[in-house]
């Protein structure tokens, strides 16, 4: 599965859905071979969320032809969610989506089928956005756009990475127990439980030695 997005927070939504519209309906018109793939999806609408920018679009399948607006009347078959740099792992870093969505990059919700209809169709078209953006509205465009997804990339990417170090430096920090130390804990945890269940029955055998010797007391 791929998704058409453009990963510049400054191009104002409506924008987006037109430069997106006119990608996709060039990509799946010109390749006949789509044409089963885009009847499969025929009356399907997916709502597309970018959750750090608030920005939200619609992709919907009409009469064999893909349409992307900023709003819609009806309600979506598919929700997918995602940030600005997780779509721009997947259209322009060409992570696996599927990756994207175990790791909860990005969130998909809602009918399965029209899920699988559509990672079908764009699979098998195999979009490439800088590509096609640098075809259709020149190199300018194209690669600012793509400069700008691949920025976010490498930033997240580095966030990341040092997160991962941060986690790492402070628990080599922490005096975590060696397994020899562990071992000792966990025999001193044991003969302190011995110790303690010893003494309940010594409680417990006191209390019946009290009770009999009340009892003792009051038959005399």
């Amino acid at each position: 599965m791929s998704v058409m997005f453009l990963p510049l927070r400054l191009i104002p939504v409506p924008v987006q859905c037109v430069v997106m519209t006119t990608v996709l309906d060039l990509v799946f018109s010109r390749d006949a071979n789509l044409k089963p793939y885009m009847a499969d999806l025929e009356g399907r609408v997916f709502r597309i969320h970018v959750s750090d920018t608030d920005a939200i679009m619609f992709l919907g399948f009409s009469r064999g032809r893909a349409w992307v607006h900023s709003t819609y009347d009806g309600t979506p078959d598919v929700r997918l969610t995602g940030t600005t740099a997780g779509f721009a792992r997947m259209c322009f870093a060409h992570e696996d989506p599927d990756d994207l969505v175990f790791q909860q990059v990005l969130k998909l919700s809602g009918d399965s089928d029209a899920m699988l209809r559509f990672k079908k169709l764009f699979a098998a078209a195999d979009l490439d956005w800088e590509r096609e953006l640098r075809a259709n509205f020149g190199d300018f465009f194209g690669t600012r756009v793509a400069r700008a997804a691949h920025a976010l990339v490498a930033t997240e990417q580095k966030l990341a990475e040092g997160t991962r170090k941060m986690v790492q430096q402070n628990l080599q920090g922490m005096d975590i127990p060696d397994r020899e130390r562990l071992q000792q804990w966990q025999a001193g945890v044991e003969h302190l439980s011995h110790q303690i269940s010893r003494l309940k029955g010594r409680i417990t055998r006191l209390e019946h030695r009290h009770e009999h010797l009340i009892e003792e007391k009051v038959d005399s």
